[in-house]
């Protein structure tokens, strides 16, 4: 299957129209507009199947700069690009490989990932895209010109990820000045592996997902640039809280909340002070926070 389908392209025509993000990605990416920025979660997941290619660029079609994703390692050691630590729910592992079960992310080699379809649970349409690796998934958002979002996902149960996602990246060029400044992010629901990548690769910014007590924020403040936590936990207060302090690079702590993707929830959000919103419908919390 071609990544760019004709569904994902027809679908995310059909969203789009005739409106584009405004020349804003580049004050995006500097906090100097009013409109928090948009983050497409694993892709324009309402759109097109999570975290594959196909997601990345419906984004792309919606004029979304920014794409999150999640990373985790194989059974061989390779980097791959999804959400669960099981594969289960967003691919055809349990028909393809009978009698693996749990079927574990970890579990399995990336020449055998490689075989899935990550497409036909979210519409036939997407039938035959697959789990792309990390790599994979970098060219694409540097052919598109896009921005990256990164989650290392359960980073417990895969030592020495942090080390190994900061070599693909310095392998394809993103840890060179201009994209570590402009276009990357790093961020883990584990503290720890936040302080790793923090300690490994001090120039890159870095965001804690979760909701730290007001009290542990200066801590938090030490080794991460961004407090990432879900709409369901915060208000204007903590939004405010967290921005008072400054974060490891000397800049105020910034807030990206998860996961909007309603208009009025998205309108709340911007309305307590958020600097970006993680959504599975960019286009929708775009337009409802201009």
């Amino acid at each position: 299957m071609s990544v760019r389908t004709a569904t994902a392209s027809g679908a995310a025509a059909a969203l789009l129209g005739t409106c584009f993000l405004l020349p804003a990605a580049q004050a995006q990416a500097t906090g100097t507009q009013d409109s928090p920025v948009v983050y497409a979660h694993r892709g324009a997941s309402a759109y097109a199947p999570e975290n594959t290619l196909a997601a990345v660029d419906v984004a792309d079609d919606l004029g979304v700069a920014w794409v999150e994703n999640d990373v985790q390692l194989t059974k061989d050691g390779v980097l791959v690009v999804v959400h669960d630590t099981t594969l289960g729910r967003t691919t055809d592992a349990e028909e393809v490989f009978p009698g693996r079960a749990p079927w574990a992310v970890k579990d399995f080699t990336a020449a055998e990932i490689a075989k899935l379809d990550a497409g036909s649970w979210f519409g036939a349409g997407f039938a035959g895209a697959r789990v792309p690796t990390l790599t994979q998934y970098l060219h694409r958002l540097e052919r598109n010109h896009q921005k990256l979002l990164l989650e290392i996902k359960s980073p417990e149960i895969y030592p020495g990820i942090e080390k190994e996602t900061l070599r693909v990246l310095r392998e394809e060029g993103w840890l060179d000045r201009a994209h570590v400044k402009h276009k990357l992010i790093i961020q883990s629901f584990g503290a720890e592996s936040v302080k790793k990548v923090h300690a490994l690769r001090p120039d890159v910014v870095t965001g804690f997902l979760g909701t730290p007590a007001v009290a542990e924020l200066p801590s938090y403040a030490a080794f991460t640039d961004q407090i990432n936590p879900s709409y369901t936990t915060i208000g204007a207060d903590y939004v405010a809280a967290v921005q008072k302090l400054k974060g490891a690079h000397g800049k105020p702590l910034r807030v990206n909340t998860w996961t909007v993707n309603d208009a009025a929830k998205a309108a709340q959000v911007a309305g307590f002070g958020v600097d970006g919103i993680i959504t599975n419908n960019p286009d929708i919390v775009r337009d409802a926070t201009r």
